[in-house]
Formats: structure tokens, C-alpha cells, sequence
């Protein structure tokens, strides 16, 4: 098979003719149709992750076929008994075994779910990653509830912008931050009820009286902008973060979190109930993800390019040829 190998972390990539390994028994192999990137193959492109080894085929999201029906993977895989958190041998797919990238992927059987049927195999590669870490985020984590304030931060990227799709299925007003006006606008056309530029000094506190108060956060920068954040939560509110593209957290006023009791949550992917259930979900709701360019397989380096630069506006798809 064909797949897009990354040699080191220069970071060296190469399109290659790839052998597959021998199957165990619980593994299968699904010929796929499509993959999408996700901003954990940036930073394993660049040596920032744990655990690197080399060769390896990046790649957390795909769909494809087996056994002639199309299906998706379960990228989180080894979750463990407790629902609560991931035990020790959680890993996601695309590190450290090899992903999706390529024309065919192997796994256990037990992460393959059906193709939503409302979804294009490309839509569908653009939902699993980021559908489980927004599902469980809003509703394992966060409790969201019909009729409260969600606000999603850096609206443009994959789990952002399926969590606004989530939220507003769920009946929440949402609201969402950016640096960029043009992808707030984006967002208010597919539903937001609002946005605002958190490049602004005290934001925060203008969309709190603009809004009246948050419910639930959405959050997967960190940063020094997460104080703002907690000013505009309202008494009760709950911050839950999933990601740390903006650094390390700081200028905390815990007067603040004790005062509101706030809640302030990690987050990370989620379990195989929640991944059911996310399925669910989205083929009730009929929820479509947002995909803002697709690559060739191929061509996957513009497709990193891209992404490290912060444009897309949705998920960045991989085109993947079938074998001849």
C-alpha cells in the first residue's frame, strides 16, 4: 500500500510503498477512502510529543471499508473500565501505532463503527477525533443543559467548530472567540449567537455584559488569556479544557473561581461509551462536520502547511486513491 511516512522530526515525510505487518487475531484491515489531520500531527511532525519513534504513519481519523460496508475508527483506543478517565494503556491511533494516512489501516475490530449514511466518506473522516473530544467535553464533562450559554474559544479549528454544531443540537445559545473576524462571521452564518475578537483587551468582561453570563466553556488554548475566560462564566459556570495551543495558565485570581464556584475541567478524547453515543448523536441530529480543504494524499504537505499557519476554518481532509 501506498502511505505518507514521516521519517523524523526535520520533519522528513515520504509517500512510500508501505508492507503491512501480520494481523493478530483481533485486528482488521479497512481499505480507506479518506483521513483527516488533526493538530496532534503537527506537533508529532515537529518532535513535540511524547513517545516518538520513527518511521511512523501519522493519521487519528478515517473511513473507509470493510468487508464492503463503509465504516469509521474509534481513534481513542485502550481507554480502560472507568469512565471517569483513561487508564495506562490508552493510546490514539496515528502514534504509536501507525494511522491512517495510507491506504489501508489496521485495528481491532472493536473500534470499527458503521459510516453515519448522511456522510460522504471525506465528512465522515472529518468526525471522529474531534467528535468524541467535543461530545465528551460538552456533555460528560461540561453537563451541558437545553437553553444554557455555551462559548467556544479559537472557533475554526475541527473540535471547535463540532462542538458549536453539538451545542446548538443540544439547544444551547453559543457563542464563540477568534483573533479573526471573518471566522466569527463564519460561525454567527452557521448558527453562533455571537462572537468576539479575544485579541482585545478585556474582552472578557464586554462579552459578559454583552451575554449575561456563560454556562459552559469550551476551551483548547490554555494561555494567558484563560483569566478572561473565568470573567465571563456565571456563578456556577464551567470551564472545560481540552487542549493547550496557547501555553501555559496563567494570571488566575482564585477569588474569582471560589467566589462564582466555577468548575475547571481537563479533558481528552473520551471512552468507547462515549464514542457510541457520540455516533448516535450525530446521526440523530443529522450533523454534518465543517471541512474547510481537501489534499490528495499525495500533496498531504500542503495540507500541513496549512494547518500550522492557523487558516482552515474546519477540517482538513486527505483524498486517499484505492489500490489497483
Amino acid at each position: 500500500m501506498k502511505a505518507y511516512v514521516l521519517k523524523d522530526a526535520k520533519p522528513t515525510f515520504s509517500f512510500e510503498e508501505v508492507k503491512l505487518p501480520m494481523l493478530k487475531e483481533s485486528e482488521v484491515v479497512v481499505n480507506l477512502g479518506a483521513a483527516a489531520m488533526n493538530h496532534r500531527d503537527v506537533w508529532i511532525s515537529k518532535g513535540m510529543y511524547a513517545g516518538l519513534k520513527y518511521p511512523v504513519i501519522l493519521g487519528s481519523d478515517g473511513a473507509g471499508w470493510l468487508d464492503g460496508e463503509e465504516v469509521i475508527i474509534n481513534p481513542g483506543q485502550g481507554w480502560g473500565k472507568n469512565e471517569s478517565y483513561h487508564g495506562k494503556n490508552f493510546k490514539i491511533l496515528g502514534l504509536p501505532e501507525n494511522g491512517t494516512f495510507a491506504q489501508q489501516a489496521i485495528t481491532e475490530r472493536k473500534y470499527i463503527y458503521t459510516k453515519p449514511a448522511h456522510l460522504t466518506i471525506k465528512q465522515a473522516a472529518a468526525l471522529p477525533l474531534a467528535g468524541l473530544t467535543a461530545y465528551r467535553a460538552l456533555f460528560k464533562r461540561g453537563k451541558l443543559q437545553n437553553g444554557e450559554k455555551l462559548l467556544i474559544s479559537g472557533i475554526g479549528g475541527g473540535v471547535a467548530l463540532i462542538a458549536l454544531k453539538f451545542g446548538l443540537a443540544a439547544g444551547a445559545q453559543v457563542y464563540v472567540t477568534s483573533s479573526e473576524q471573518e471566522k466569527i462571521d463564519k460561525a454567527i452564518n452557521l448558527g453562533a449567537a455571537g462572537g468576539f475578537l479575544y485579541t482585545l483587551d478585556n474582552w472578557g468582561i464586554a462579552a459578559l455584559k454583552e451575554t449575561g453570563g456563560i454556562d459552559v466553556v469550551i476551551d483548547g488554548a490554555g494561555g494567558n488569556g484563560f483569566d478572561q475566560l473565568i470573567d465571563v462564566c456565571n456563578v456556577g459556570g464551567r470551564i472545560i479544557n481540552y487542549g493547550g495551543s496557547a501555553g501555559k495558565i496563567t494570571r488566575i485570581m482564585p477569588q474569582k473561581v471560589f467566589w462564582k464556584h466555577l468548575n475547571i475541567l481537563g479533558s481528552t478524547m473520551g471512552s468507547d461509551r462515549d464514542f457510541e453515543q457520540m455516533v448516535s448523536f450525530v446521526n440523530t441530529h443529522r450533523i454534518v462536520p465543517i471541512i474547510d480543504s481537501v489534499f490528495e494524499l499525495k500533496d498531504a504537505a500542503l495540507g500541513f502547511e496549512r494547518m500550522d499557519s492557523a487558516q482552515q476554518f474546519g477540517k482538513i481532509v486527505f483524498s486517499i486513491p484505492p489500490i489497483v
